[in-house]
């Protein structure tokens, strides 16, 4: 073994092995932390507010000066939601329902009533809401109405109205031990309902009740049979699709601009982390090529030594091991160098995120480990195989 190990050492390339380390330490650190930045943020864009979620696009149809002044009809028909949901882009097509009735509602503190306004309710199916909570169920017979207000709404009240008036601020969790007095009228009917607010949705700018309920009581309170959508929620698979905003402008449906730029960028973020993620396993696929050629041309110099020692009785095994354990020796150096680095950087921008983000709680740096773990075993068992392969060659 002492043998093999001197032989090794007198043809190895200080400034060759630095290269290899350097180049498998750029590639190791930029796949660490693609991975880890992205499992972190997740905490961020996965909340309530997220943007990082799936693609969703509000449309409706524009309002021409005919219809503002005749009062005509400007909902979607079943064969213009049909040919939205043909649509390649599109994978699928909710459709919002207003409610045929009078609704307001008040709030009551000592038998005193606080405030009352004049309301509306939509709703929208389950699966496009962005607030998850078990709260959010309706069955005909409960006296309890669960309501989801737009995010911006307690934002413009927060930091406009009361800030304008020196009131104090409400925050959601204060909002969601209120009950509020909804009072339905409609079809010769009048009933009170106690309202509940079990969340805030950043993604549909509406007072939202479960499509449940909106279904019972648009037969119970109104006569209109069947309730023309005004405006469609669609889930688009590519935001940036010029096919999406060719198709919405000419069939003259419009959407909120902000949200589809927002999209864009979630796409566009997307796709970046994925070329940061690929260039990362390029460079370390072409340095465990280097490693991989590197100890190729250290056991070819030492060819005919080694050949002498196979014939002396030294078995493949032992003469390969100081080679392999060359290899993984440099790839651990290689991971604990990539990991501490990761360490450092993912502590400089956690401080940023919490910075802007109180609440947040970074992921797991188990996803890091993991990936660590498995291009070590991959790395290593790959460097034995080429090894024993060529150390086995010269013994023929």
């Amino acid at each position: 073994m002492k043998l093999v190990w001197k032989l090794l050492r007198q043809h190895i390339s200080p400034f060759q092995l630095i290269g290899f380390i350097l180049a498998n330490l750029i590639g190791m650190v930029v796949i660490l932390l693609g991975v880890q930045f992205y499992s972190d943020i997740q905490a961020i864009y996965n909340g309530e507010d997220s943007f990082m979620k799936d693609d969703y696009v509000i449309i409706n149809k524009k309002t021409s000066m005919m219809s503002s002044l005749l009062g005509g009809a400007n909902g979607f028909t079943d064969n213009e939601m049909n040919d939205l949901r043909r649509q390649a882009f599109i994978e699928d097509v909710g459709m919002f329902t207003p409610s045929e009735y009078e609704v307001s509602a008040s709030f009551h503190m000592r038998g005193i009533t606080k405030f009352s306004t004049e309301m509306f309710f939509e709703s929208v199916p389950d699966k496009f809401i962005d607030v998850k909570s078990d709260k959010w169920r309706y069955t005909e017979g409960d006296t309890r109405i669960p309501i989801i207000l737009p995010q911006n709404y307690l934002d413009l009240y927060n930091f406009g109205f009361a800030q304008s008036k020196n009131l104090p601020k409400i925050s959601e969790s204060l909002l969601g031990i209120l009950t509020l007095r909804i009072s339905i009228t409609g079809n010769g009917r009048n009933d009170v309902y106690d309202g509940k607010i079990v969340g805030f949705s950043s993604r549909i700018n509406t007072i939202l009740v479960p499509e449940s309920f909106m279904l019972w009581a648009n037969g119970e309170y109104s006569n209109n049979a069947k309730v023309t959508p005004a405006r469609l929620i669609l889930q688009v698979n590519n935001p940036t699709d010029e096919k999406l905003t060719t198709y919405l402008s000419e069939h003259n449906y419009m959407t909120d601009t902000e949200k589809l730029d927002a999209s864009k960028t979630t796409f566009m973020l997307r796709v970046i982390i994925g070329v940061v993620l690929a260039i990362g396993a390029v460079i370390c696929l072409l340095s465990f090529f280097i490693l991989a050629l590197s100890i190729y041309l250290l056991v070819q110099k030492n060819s005919e030594k080694i050949q002498n020692l196979l014939l002396l009785g030294y078995t493949v095994a032992k003469v390969s091991l100081p080679y392999q354990m060359l290899a993984m020796g440099l790839n651990l150096t290689v991971l604990f160098f990539a990991f501490a680095i990761l360490l450092i950087v993912r502590n400089l921008y956690l401080d940023i995120f919490t910075s802007f983000f109180p609440n947040f709680v970074p992921s797991s740096i188990v996803p890091a480990l993991l990936i660590c773990s498995v291009l070590f075993i991959l790395s290593s068992v790959m460097n034995f195989m080429v090894i024993k392969q060529k150390v086995s060659r010269l013994l023929i």
